[in-house]
This record gives C-alpha cells, sequence and structure tokens, in this order.
C-alpha cells in the first residue's frame, strides 16, 4: 500500500500543501528547504576531509587503530569526586 507512491498520489500532495501554506509562501518555502540542503550536504563533505585528514586508517600495518573511547587515565573509585552535601555513601 505504502510502497507505491505514483503522480496522482504526489498531485494530491501537492495541493494539500498549496492548500495549506498558500500559494505567496510556496517560494518562500523551496528557497529555504533549499539551503538547508546546501547546508547539510556541505557539513557532511567537511566531516568527511576531517576525518580522512585527521585519522588516516592503518589498512597494511597490521596494528589495530586505538579505541577512541579508551580512558587516557584510568579511572578508579578514587579518582570519583563527590559533587553533593559532602558526605560519603553508604
Amino acid at each position: 500500500m505504502f510502497g507505491k507512491i505514483g503522480t496522482p498520489e504526489i498531485l494530491l500532495i501537492l495541493v494539500v500543501v498549496v492548500v495549506l501554506f498558500g500559494a505567496k509562501r510556496m517560494p518562500d518555502m523551496a528557497r529555504s528547504l533549499g539551503q538547508s540542503l546546501r547546508i547539510l550536504k556541505s557539513e557532511t563533505k567537511a566531516l568527511r576531509t576531517d576525518d580522512a585528514t585527521r585519522d588516516p586508517r592503518p589498512e597494511d600495518s597490521g596494528q589495530a587503530p586505538a579505541s577512541p573511547l579508551s580512558p587516557e587515565r584510568p579511572t578508579g573509585a578514587g579518582s570519583l569526586r563527590s559533587h553533593g552535601t559532602g558526605r560519603e555513601a553508604a
């Protein structure tokens, strides 16, 4: 039922949108949508280039890359401070 959206269904959706928002607001909405898509595209491209330049993957070195979640220093029960009333938990 939902897998077959054809031309009549798309035209019906467009008519409903024009009726709801009015013909005067349609160009502004299309302009905003286009600008949002351009921003999304540029940000994803920037993330890809940033990842490629920052962290090249060692493919044939035989070493596994370091986990980004591994802590730089070990944390234990003594390294955490209490930020409450000053009383320790029982």
